[in-house]
């Protein structure tokens, strides 16, 4: 797909945190409803709807549901499932839709309320069940759930590399502090590299803190054309450069826990967009544990093999660093709402771009990268975006 074939003109979030007052219909209505008004659009001005399913509702056709319940009648809708890369797999697709001709506006939605609609008990049980990322033969039998999963990819980091606990908790440390600027975060108290470091243990090396969080929460993006992303006059986030990758289904499968896909998909990104990651200005890594955003960060091209410790540790995610990574919080302390929530790191990206960051409105954001990992570092999805002068 060519450089600037479409472009997202309205980002928007429902709630997060938890909220037993809605339903996952009702935190998606909230989402879509956020990013139209930030469009200048309506519902009756969107013609195709991308959604991913919700593990709460279980619905059968989980985006007819939702076009039946947003109250449109889309000429182009589909259901997006490579968990966790499919907030931005979905925008991707979006772009091709409207560059075939299939559709003109694309509503990107997706949420659920996955923290009132589970108990703590039913969360575990969700995590290490047989439709959990643990293969159901060879894997699921011994129970792991998800945070044990990736405590082996970050245990084979360490041994590997020499990444330190602190590494780890300094990622935690600079999410939260993201998000103390963001009113809609789910968590905002600070918290200290001590404090991650002495949160109870869930799978070593992670403690508490060192994984994300179980939300309620929705967010949506609006993507159509150039042309009429330009009749808008409205500031646009325009898509540069796509790249998949998939290195296995189950992590018994990977030939490699230190290196993931996204050197893949990262390079296909940049190809597309004509730019590397020194022209980023920010970027925005899915970060269900604190190994994830290290991995990316090495494996995107932001710092070398077995560096990121080094460089998350000098400071340069943070808000004044670098390279300024999930400004909102991300799912370690904004929110994470199962496999909807990797379109809030889409969110984030698009509104900064759009200069809707609020008190937390970066000084530069010209480019953007941002980075979706399903399954255990298995299946990748990157975008690059980029402001009108890009």
């Amino acid at each position: 797909m060519r450089r600037g074939a479409a472009a997202i003109v309205g980002a928007g979030e429902s709630r997060i945190g938890k909220h037993p007052d809605s339903t996952s219909l009702g935190l998606m209505a909230e989402a879509a409803t956020d990013a139209l008004a930030q469009a200048g659009l309506g519902f009756d001005d969107i013609d195709g709807l991308i959604t991913t399913p919700t593990r709460i509702d279980g619905w059968m056709m989980p985006c007819t549901v939702v076009a039946s319940a947003l109250g449109i009648q889309p000429d182009f809708f589909t259901t997006v499932d490579i968990a966790g890369a499919s907030g931005t797999a979905m925008v991707h697709q979006a772009a091709m839709a409207v560059a075939s001709g299939a559709c003109h506006t694309v509503l990107c939605v997706a949420g659920q309320n996955l923290l009132s609609g589970l108990s703590r008990d039913g969360a575990v049980a969700a995590m290490a069940s047989k439709g959990s990322a643990a293969h159901a033969e060879l894997e699921q039998p011994l129970g792991p759930p998800i945070p044990a999963l990736y405590a082996m990819v970050a245990q084979r980091h360490m041994h590997d590399f020499g990444t330190t606990p602190e590494a780890l908790a300094q990622v935690a440390v600079e999410a939260r502090r993201h998000a103390g600027r963001n009113p809609n975060a789910h968590k905002t108290r600070p918290i200290s590299v001590e404090d991650v470091l002495d949160a109870p243990r869930i799978a070593t090396p992670f403690g508490r803190l060192d994984c994300s969080l179980v939300s309620d929460g929705a967010g949506a993006v609006i993507v159509t054309t150039p042309e009429r992303a330009r009749a808008l006059s409205r500031r646009a986030a325009w898509l540069l450069g796509s790249g998949y990758a998939m290195g296995h289904p189950w992590v018994g499968d990977s030939a490699d826990l230190s290196t993931t896909a996204a050197t893949r998909s990262g390079v296909s990104a940049f190809a597309t967009a004509g730019l590397a990651a020194k022209d980023m200005d920010f970027a925005c890594l899915y970060d269900c544990f604190t190994i994830t955003v290290l991995l990316e960060l090495e494996d995107l091209g932001f710092c070398p093999k077995g560096e990121a410790g080094d460089f998350v540790l000098s400071g340069a995610i943070g808000a004044e660093g670098a390279l300024p990574v999930n400004p909102h919080g991300g799912l370690l302390s904004a929110g994470h709402c199962g496999v909807p929530a990797g379109l809030f790191h889409v969110v984030e990206a698009a509104r900064q771009i759009l200069g809707h960051g609020g008190a937390r409105q970066l000084d530069r954001t010209d480019h953007a990268l941002v980075h979706g990992n399903g399954g255990i570092i298995g299946v990748h999805c990157t975008l690059v975006l980029g402001g009108e002068d890009s």
